[in-house]
């Protein structure tokens, strides 16, 4: 089954024209079935490029996914068209009163600051704290699983003497893990951040567990079976060519950054860039939504009427 996004949404033209499946709302409307309602909380500035990359990887599921976009309303985005967020996104006062299957929260570049200090983070305290009523299983990236664990178990956030940038190995700590099924051993992902979780900071009786991690940048990827949460604090669901925009910004604004990690054949940033992590940031988000399609109720007003069951 194809993914349900708004019929002009900049997104669709592309991944057309990369052969997944897109169904028009008129299409949707016509079929008897519930699809997965998932949505996104684009805390990225360049909002028409996440929403892409992660509409990407939702669409390739063989359910039928309707993706809502969702931003903070408090906050005025700086790189998005105001016309555009009108257009296709909501603010989660707006959709505060909805059940959802699924909820991510991406990344956003403030990881500099303390979590406090950031002028939305009052609303987001509070749609954590709603996503524990009103959704089936939350999955947090980058900056927002790092937001996401100190809300929820205190696990602090430590800043990096140079940043982390780069495409390192990471090893598969739980091969028997659902979210993990078909994953290799170890494989690549892309990461780029100025911050690290530590795993000697999870709390002991947390119920968090280290799905992946690298020896490189530590932890990557925690599961909670409260909640059915999951915490990815890398950028698993980067285009191929993400780093390299990272790297030519920096270097043409005289910002010091090294040429990112294992990114560029033979470490050459004139050669293009090989991604190595697409397979597996496909085969994560299938895990999850299959995991999610086979616990969540099928009433959506069923969710948060009880204790969430654990996502085996």
């Amino acid at each position: 089954m194809p993914i349900k996004i708004p019929d002009q949404l900049p997104a669709r033209e592309v991944l057309v024209r990369e052969g997944v499946s897109v169904m028009d709302e008129r299409t949707a409307l016509r079929q008897d079935i519930r699809p997965l309602q998932i949505a996104l909380l684009n805390l990225m500035p360049n909002k028409i490029r996440t929403e892409t990359q992660f509409a990407r990887l939702i669409g390739a599921s063989p359910l039928q996914v309707e993706l809502t976009l969702v931003r903070i309303g408090n906050h005025r985005a700086k790189n998005t068209p105001e016309e555009h967020l009108i257009a296709f996104y909501q603010t989660w006062e707006e959709i505060a009163a909805r059940k959802f299957d699924g909820f991510i929260v991406t990344g956003a570049p403030v990881e500099l600051l303390s979590f406090e200090n950031v002028t939305y983070w009052d609303e987001l305290s509070r749609i954590f704290d709603w996503t524990t009523t009103n959704v089936h299983s939350s999955f947090f990236i980058c900056w927002g699983a790092m937001a996401a664990a100190w809300h929820f178990h205190r696990i602090p956030k430590h800043t990096l003497e140079k940043k982390a940038f780069g495409v390192f190995r990471h090893r598969n700590n739980a091969p028997a893990s659902p979210y993990l099924a078909g994953f290799s051993d170890d494989f690549a992902i892309p990461v780029s951040r100025w911050t690290e979780v530590r795993s000697a900071d999870i709390p002991s009786g947390s119920g968090l567990e280290v799905l992946m991690e690298s020896e490189a940048t530590g932890p990557c990827l925690l599961t909670e079976a409260t909640g059915n949460r999951l915490y990815m604090f890398n950028h698993i669901e980067y285009d191929s060519t993400s780093l390299k925009e990272e790297y030519d910004r920096d270097v043409a604004a005289g910002v010091p950054i090294e040429v990112p990690h294992e990114y560029y054949p033979e470490d050459d940033p004139a050669r293009r860039p090989l991604n190595r992590w697409r397979s597996h940031a496909h085969l994560l988000f299938g895990n999850w939504i299959n995991r999610v399609y086979q616990t969540t109720p099928y009433a959506l007003e069923e969710i948060g009427a009880a204790p969430q069951p654990a996502m085996p």
